[in-house]
């Protein structure tokens, strides 16, 4: 029982003991390529950059309590990462290094406040393609001999990549494969000399090849890359005896002249080279040096003794006195510059046994008197041969060297003048001498005492060509110089005050090409050849228009470049527009007359011509062009100070104001309202001078209900104000009548006459339009009656033959029976008035009272039979001339007026029918046609 009792009691302790106990958080283990858990089994590219989120620590507590994360490392490693405690999120803050460090070891916990679990992880640092190739045992520099065979191996390069995988692998090749003789396998990194390819010392004796080592390609930073490295390889090539020994200076010639050394000559003297000369003492007899030519005080071998060595061409030449002498020395070196060899001299040919050389030095000596010689020319064949170490001969090449004999020419031509020999001849002329002009003035004689070819040379010139040439050209012995102008308009006192010539006689045919030279100096002498010539063909000025009387415009410039007298300039004015201007004679300034006052409203621009005159009339002329500045000088004027005006509802009404300034901004004008009552009624645009109501004033009450008095006439004081500095304003006063368009709508002319009462100038158009048709109405149709009635009036002539009788009437009977038919023959014509017009027509009626008749004419002598019968006439006729026209139809006039008008008309009748019975009465006398 008591046992049973213990055992109770222990079970009891132990659940009470196991309800206390607190269980230790633990993390979870996601396995490989999981971000989140302990960090087993993880790894992380090199690459990562610093900053990023790469893993999640994961874990729980059994009891649900919260946890918190921690990581830490060893002492003497890197921190490379920290974590947050409360979410586990590690982050990276260490730049990774495989290279350096392909693992980093860390401790990360887990805790629940009172249980820490730890855990020692290792987390794999992967590899990127971070690192280029880096080659090893640099530099590379080999030695390789010339004669290397194609194909060879000469040099190997070494790269390595501390990348793994294919950003580890390493390829070579050539940066220049295609201007180079070598080659590079790619994965052994050795070179080759190309098959086909030798090396030449004497061409390259170095070459430098730039090789190329490049990884296999890799990621980094989530991008392809390939990385390389480049290093040279110096290829120093080495020399051997592959080449011929080479003549330095070929080809070779030298001359011999004859002994004219005479008794007591200079001793020989030792050699001098590169082209530099030995002094001699001057008795020594000038002799041809080997440029070609003299120089006094120096002498050549032939003629002291020794030899000269000359830079012309390389070649070296030499003139030699005599027997012994050393002509020229030639010059030969082993090709192989790296390691040459001794070189040794021989003659194989051609010297027939009066020339000889040194073996060792090349100097080729004459062994015979230049007497002794038979020929004018010696062709010398020279070997050279290489020697080697060994003392063997080896290479061998062969040069020609040409000898020639001639006689002695020691004579260089001389120039002479009145007082023996002369170098130097002046002369003064005046400038542009006429073309073909020999200067007289120059007395030259040249000559040379050589004889035959060597005394033939030819006369030249040197200096500014053109000018002046030289007779003659080519003189043998000796001859008089003749200068002679060619070109007269260069010979130019302005241009130049002093002509310097070189006169040149060379020789023509001698190897020497001794040569002589004299200076001519010609000083000009200057003339009046010149016109002044103004700095400007027109000159431009500008002055203000209110500049007063006098006043400076401008200075104008001309120059003549002729000297004294000649070159003095006097200037003067003329033109339309020099009125108002004066220029000072010397100076050249032109200003404005005293009483000149300048207007450029009046006139803005002048121009005139400015005249440059020298002493003897030559002279030129310039266009000059003055502008006048305009001044703010005038005030906007309207053109009435009170002005009328009617607006029309809607439409705007223009005030204008004109400003005489002549420029703008002077003449432009802004207008602006000064004054109105009310003031809210009016805008008026700055610019344009228009008057409208404001917007908000749309018809006639509206206005009524801003001016209480109900006027429909309003006044306006407006101002227009230019733009000139300073400012100048006018005012006037503007009344405005306004109506509205429904008055206008009902009187057409009313309208019109509104429409032009702002603008007369348009009513005056449209009157002027309506006159001109009524006129031109007035003029068709009289033009039309002109027409109709010239047509009626010509008397036509009748094809009627009016025979003349016998035995005519008695004049009685004659005028008995003009009365008898008078009533009846009258009433087919009607009578016209004629009054003098300018048409000539004499269709006007008249319409003053008729003159008195003339008594008529005594009656002609014909038959009564002929006499043309006459109606009554309507007009009265002021003349006894008159046109007759048929008798139209007409209704039958009044018995009273028609008795008074045949009373009036009765003595117009007697007149017209008296000048008719003459008429035909001679017409029947004549036997004419009718």
């Amino acid at each position: 029982m008591g046992r049973g009792l213990r055992a109770v009691l222990a079970l009891g302790l132990l659940f009470l003991r196991l309800a206390q106990a607190n269980f230790a958080p633990y993390f979870f283990d996601n396995g490989v390529g999981s971000t989140n858990g302990n960090m087993a089994l993880f790894s992380l590219p090199e690459d990562t950059p610093v900053g990023s989120h790469v893993y999640t620590l994961n874990g729980t507590d059994p009891e649900g309590d919260p946890v918190s994360y921690h990581i830490s490392f060893d002492p003497s490693a890197r921190s490379v990462f920290s974590v947050d405690p409360n979410f586990g999120n590690i982050t990276l803050i260490e730049e990774l290094d495989r290279e350096r460090e392909d693992e980093v070891k860390a401790i990360v916990s887990i805790s629940d406040g009172l249980n820490l679990v730890a855990e020692k992880v290792t987390i794999l640092v992967t590899d990127a393609n971070d690192e280029a190739p880096r080659f090893i045992q640099e530099p590379y520099i080999v030695q390789v001999p010339e004669d290397t065979p194609a194909g060879s191996s000469i040099a190997k390069v070494r790269a390595v990549d501390r990348d793994t995988g294919s950003g580890g692998s390493v390829t070579y090749f050539l940066k220049n494969p295609h201007s180079t003789q070598f080659s590079v396998d790619r994965h052994s990194g050795i070179l080759h000399l190309q098959a086909g390819a030798t090396l030449d010392y004497e061409k390259a004796p170095a070459h430098f090849i730039a090789v190329v080592a490049k990884d296999g390609g890799g990621r980094l930073r989530g991008a392809s890359v390939v990385l390389s490295a480049t290093t040279t390889v110096t290829v120093n090539v080495e020399d051997v005896q592959d080449m011929a020994p080479v003549f330095v200076g070929t080809p070779y010639y030298g001359y011999v002249y004859e002994d004219t050394l005479p008794v007591g000559g200079c001793a020989p003297q030792p050699s001098v080279t590169s082209g530099h000369l030995l002094p001699c003492p001057s008795r020594c007899p000038r002799i041809p040096l080997l440029d070609g030519w003299a120089r006094p005080g120096l002498a050549s071998l032939s003629s002291c003794g020794g030899r000269l060595w000359t830079p012309h061409s390389g070649h070296k030449q030499v003139v030699l006195r005599g027997e012994g002498s050393e002509v020229l020395t030639v010059v030969a070196m082993d090709g192989d510059r790296g390691k040459p060899n001794r070189v040794l001299y021989s003659l194989v040919n051609g010297s027939d046994g009066a020339f000889e050389i040194n073996e060792t030095s090349g100097a080729i000596s004459i062994t015979q008197s230049p007497a002794q010689l038979r020929r004018e020319v010696y062709e010398l064949h020279v070997q050279v041969t290489e020697v080697s170490s060994a003392g063997t001969p080896a290479a061998q090449a062969m040069a020609p060297v040409t000898i020639r004999i001639v006689d002695l020419n020691n004579h260089p031509p001389t120039f002479y003048g009145e007082s023996g020999p002369q170098n130097r001849f002046e002369l003064s002329m005046y400038e542009h001498p006429p073309q073909g002009e020999i200067l007289r003035g120059l007395k030259i004689t040249v000559s040379d005492s050589d004889q035959g070819a060597n005394a033939k040379f030819n006369l030249r010139l040197v200096g500014p060509g053109g000018i002046f040439r030289v007779v003659p050209q080519t003189v043998l012995n000796e001859a008089q110089v003749t200068i002679i102008v060619e070109n007269s308009a260069t010979i130019d006192f302005e241009k130049f005050k002093v002509l310097t010539f070189k006169l040149l006689a060379i020789e023509v045919n001698t190897p020497e090409k001794f040569s002589s030279t004299a200076d001519i100096v010609i000083q000009l002498l200057d003339t009046n050849d010149n016109v002044p010539k103004f700095t400007s063909h027109y000159y431009i000025a500008r002055i203000p228009e209110n500049a007063p009387g006098g006043s400076n415009v401008l200075a104008v410039t001309a120059v003549d470049p002729d000297t004294g007298p000649w070159g003095e300039v006097k200037y003067s004015i003329y033109g339309s527009g020099a009125d108002l201007f004066l220029i000072h004679p010397s100076s050249g300034i032109i200003y404005t007359q005293p009483w000149a006052s300048l207007d450029a409203e009046d006139t803005a621009r002048y121009n005139f011509y400015v005249k440059a005159e020298d002493m003897e009339g030559r002279y030129s002329l310039a266009e000059v062009f003055v502008t006048l500045l305009d001044v703010n000088d005038h005030y906007p004027q309207f053109g009435k100070r009170v002005q009328e005006k009617t607006m029309v509802l809607g439409t705007p009404v223009k005030i204008e104001a004109t400003d005489q300034d002549a420029e703008e901004p002077n003449n432009l004008v802004d207008y602006s309202i000064t004054h109105a009552e009310p003031a809210n009624v009016f805008d008026i645009d700055t610019h344009t001078g228009e008057i409208r109501l404001k917007n908000s004033i749309r018809s006639l009450d509206a206005l009524h209900n801003i001016t209480p008095s109900g006027d429909h006439t309003w006044s306006l004081e407006v101002q227009a104000k230019d733009r000139g500095s300073p400012s100048f304003s006018t005012t006037a006063l503007l009344k405005i009548d306004i109506i509205d368009t429904e008055m206008l709508s009902r009187n057409p002319m009313a309208a019109f006459l509104m429409q032009t009462k702002d603008n007369p100038m348009k009513a005056v158009g449209v009157l002027a339009g309506i006159m001109a048709i009524i006129v031109a109405i007035t003029v068709l149709i009289s033009t039309a009656t002109f027409w109709r009635n010239k047509k009626p009036n010509k008397v036509l002539p009748v094809r009627r033959v009016l025979r003349k009788r016998p035995s005519p009437a008695p004049r009685t009977a004659g005028i008995k029976w003009l009365k008898f038919r008078r009533t009846k023959a009258a009433d087919k014509f009607v009578l016209r008035e004629d009054p003098p017009n300018e048409n000539c027509n004499n269709n006007s009626l008249g319409s003053a009272p008729p003159p008195k008749v003339p008594a008529p004419p005594p009656p002609p002598s014909m038959a009564p039979s002929m006499a043309p019968s006459m109606g009554p006439a309507h007009w009265m006729v002021p003349t006894v001339s008159g046109s007759l026209a048929p008798q139209q139809p007409h209704p039958s006039p009044k018995p009273k007026a028609l008795a008074k008008h045949k009373a009036a008309g009765r003595p117009v009748q007697s007149a017209l029918v008296s000048e008719l019975r003459q008429k035909f009465e001679k017409n029947v006398h004549n036997e004419a046609y009718f």
